[in-house]
């Protein structure tokens, strides 16, 4: 056990934080498999564990989660590979099973956590406008004046987040995610491979058209730069490599 002071800001109660980390999938327009981005989920817990934060793991349905595959910085391909922190988690046998055990969503206590945290990867994109139960969920966060936030492709879920009057969570919301160009350079370089016919799209909508065309202000910070934007007790982070801006401004918003 390490010694070391994570100097939290309150020891006695420390701020709870449930992130939510996408159930595996098959992808409609590939036929691959696909699940949740690993520094989505590593990079935020780092930073919150750093602070002495309390931090639990849930999925949709709870059970095993399965990381997408570019995102291992153990894969072949190395796309990933200078992530230290997902390979740090990834090593650990005691964080690992948190991953191969996640609670279901509908566990969730609103009144225990003081934030939600929504991870991403490609499984959002094909599952989240079923995921009725970490819809509502996630808005009772942000009607309860908590801490709601989502990055990347898991800020797909503000698409169906309703208020109980059926209005929009994210509309007139300030809010970012995976941007078009990003998308764009994602197709290309599937293409280039050879992995997917040119003219095929990974995704079967785009978050950027979407968040306009429910009209929220989206806006982003160019191609791969981390970025996170907040709009009251809203946060959303445009990709997976804004997971440490999108905690850090977790912890700004609660205080710490």
């Amino acid at each position: 056990m390490s010694v070391r002071d994570p100097n939290p800001v309150n020891a006695r109660n420390p701020k709870r934080v449930a992130i939510v980390i996408a159930n595996p999938a098959i992808s409609t327009t590939t036929g691959w498999p696909v699940g949740f981005w690993w520094s989505e989920l590593t990079h935020p817990w780092f930073a919150f564990t750093e602070r002495g934060y309390t931090v639990e793991i849930f999925s949709p349905d709870g059970g095993k989660c399965e990381a997408d595959a570019l995102s291992d910085p153990r894969d072949s391909s190395g796309y990933s590979e200078t992530d230290l922190i997902s390979l740090g988690f990834i090593a650990s046998p005691k964080l690992m099973a948190l991953v191969e055990a996640t609670r279901p969503v509908a566990e969730i206590d609103v009144e225990r956590f003081d934030a939600i945290v929504v991870a991403g990867g490609q499984a959002p994109m094909f599952d989240y406008d079923r995921a009725e139960t970490l819809q509502q969920i996630f808005v009772a966060f942000h009607e309860a004046g908590k801490v709601a936030a989502a990055l990347c492709h898991g800020t797909a879920l503000l698409r169906y987040a309703r208020h109980a009057d059926g209005s929009l969570l994210a509309a007139g919301k300030t809010v970012t995610g995976f941007a078009n160009a990003e998308e764009d350079f994602a197709d290309e370089a599937t293409w280039a491979m050879g992995a997917l016919e040119r003219g095929k799209h990974l995704m079967p909508w785009r978050i950027e058209d979407e968040l306009k065309a429910i009209g929220a202000n989206y806006i982003q910070a160019g191609l791969w730069r981390g970025f996170a934007v907040r709009d009251g007790n809203l946060i959303t982070g445009q990709q997976n490599f804004s997971g440490t801006e999108t905690a850090r401004l977790v912890c700004k918003a609660l205080g710490g």
